[in-house]
């Protein structure tokens, strides 16, 4: 697997990773990290992205999720979803490919398994939603409502079977509808996940704030393919797939800078983060947290150290609180 540049050397009297050594946590710092994401409060402003993490259990031996500023769940729909057909992952230059499909075992699994193992460990909790319907989304929100959950981030790159399969991220009506459905549904913090797949994403970003978003994450991945030329085939059996790590950042940078000029409500930027000079990036385009995806792949660690990477780069540039990093582009 690709490094993704997110590896560094063990510090003095760090276990490596598999050695049976206790979960990492962030480093002490004098920086004030914490952050608030539209009303989810953050220790730190360091979240990973759904579908990289599973429900953090399996990253439980290499992090502790209750050190992160909030754990986000791999996308959970109303009842379970297969997924697609394999192959489904593929490794691309600076990045990868996945057609994962969602495969999820469903809200009630989630509820039963993870959610209660995510509480005993002291984690903030945001859970991604997904469906394939309006009605869907409603649903799997109103059966968290009694579950321990801090957050919902809806992912509204989802096709809609009520709208022939459009997906319903591309189209702004379609957006403002099923937020503003959610928003009837719970008075929890409401991310919209926004999909980089359209022509204007700051169009897509007011529709959500008018639905009632109380912030936005953005980016999910990016559509491409590859192709093996030996075989004449390509690398996914949907021939399509998700293109996500380091190769998508410059597009994620731009599209988080656009809809912080759109919006008025807090941004989630994603997409390449590998290290603290990526995330303190993105809070300079604008965003108030980070997501690190693709990186955990390739570090377990990645996410903790990604926590440490922008309190050192505070400490050096004599920051000390992070907030005063968000939107401080200079232009």
């Amino acid at each position: 697997m690709v490094r993704f540049d997110a590896e560094r050397p063990a510090e003095a009297g760090e276990q490596p990773a598999g050695s049976g050594g206790a979960p990492r946590r962030p480093r002490e710092t004098s920086v004030r990290m914490a952050v608030n994401l539209g009303g989810l409060a953050m220790k730190n402003p360091v979240t990973v992205a759904s579908g990289t993490f599973a429900a953090g259990r399996e990253y439980g031996d290499f992090v502790d999720v209750a050190a992160l500023g909030a754990v986000t769940t791999k996308g959970v729909s109303l009842h379970g979803w297969e997924g697609n057909a394999s192959p489904r992952i593929a490794e691309t230059p600076s990045g990868m490919l996945n057609s994962i499909g969602l495969q999820n075992p469903g809200v009630a699994h989630l509820k039963e398994h993870d959610l209660p193992w995510l509480q005993t460990r002291g984690a903030t909790v945001v859970v991604n939603v997904s469906g394939h319907s309006f009605d869907e989304y409603v649903q799997v929100v109103e059966a968290l409502e009694e579950a321990p959950v801090d957050a919902y981030e809806l992912n509204v790159s989802c096709p809609n079977v009520d709208a022939g399969g459009m997906t319903i991220g591309t189209c702004a009506a379609s957006v403002e509808a099923v937020v503003a459905r959610c928003r009837a549904a719970t008075a929890r913090p409401l991310v919209v996940k926004l999909t980089p797949n359209v022509t204007d994403v700051a169009e897509i970003a007011r529709a959500a704030e008018a639905g009632g978003a109380d912030a936005l994450s953005l980016i999910n991945t990016l559509l491409g393919m590859g192709i093996d030329a030996r075989r004449r085939r390509p690398l996914l059996a949907r021939v399509v797939g998700g293109l996500s790590g380091p190769a998508v950042k410059p597009v994620a940078l731009r599209m988080v800078w656009e809809c912080s000029k759109a919006v008025r409500v807090p941004i989630l930027g994603m997409g390449g983060v590998c290290n603290g000079t990526d995330a303190v990036e993105f809070l300079l385009a604008g965003a108030t947290a980070v997501a690190v995806g693709t990186a955990n792949f390739a570090n377990p660690h990645a996410a903790v150290d990604v926590v440490d990477g922008i309190a050192a780069f505070c400490e050096d540039e004599g920051v000390s609180n992070v907030n005063e990093l968000i939107g401080a582009l200079e232009c």
